[in-house]
């Protein structure tokens, strides 16, 4: 019989949209109930919704599905993410801001950080380059070297949007 052992790092995804908060606070009810360090990550793209107008057209969706597009809302949701954090009574123990791929950077982050857990958020696949090209959870689940948890929305949840950075004018 194999005996269940607590987490001691886990990592968790926010984007800033409906689904962070719950997702955030699932993984800090963890870390609190394990004694584990709690690290959050967000991460965001530089590149403007016109640059990719094309790919978004041509697949029917965003290709950067889960990545929050400017630095100013990438740090607006992980300080969104603290603040549920410490409600649940977990300790913060690092939150990083990633220009990159969503899947990409909580995996590079759990492999440096040794984690025993990554949580996510997934929604169901809406688009045609969600079915074609994969969902960050899907991703993250399939490569992942650690144990995975996937927090889904509840009906009441609503828009699930992800935040940008407002267009300088």
């Amino acid at each position: 019989m194999t005996t269940m052992k607590d987490y001691r790092t886990i990592v968790v995804g926010t984007d800033g949209s409906g689904l962070a908060g719950p997702v955030v606070a699932r993984a800090a009810w963890l870390a609190v109930r394990d004694d584990a360090d709690l690290v959050i990550v967000c991460a965001y793209a530089r590149a403007s919704r016109r640059a990719e107008a094309m790919n978004v057209h041509t697949l029917g969706g965003d290709p950067r599905s889960g990545q929050v597009l400017g630095r100013e809302a990438a740090s607006l949701a992980v300080e969104t993410a603290m603040a549920t954090a410490r409600e649940e009574g977990a300790t913060v123990s690092a939150t990083l801001l990633v220009d990159g791929e969503p899947a990409t950077a909580l995996m590079a982050t759990a492999q440096e950080r040794s984690a025993d857990l990554i949580v996510l958020g997934a929604i169901h696949d809406r688009s045609l380059a969600d079915r074609l090209l994969g969902t960050v959870a899907t991703e993250v689940t399939k490569r992942a070297t650690c144990d995975v948890l996937v927090v889904r929305p509840t009906d009441d949840e609503g828009d699930l949007e992800v935040p940008e950075d407002t267009p300088q004018r």
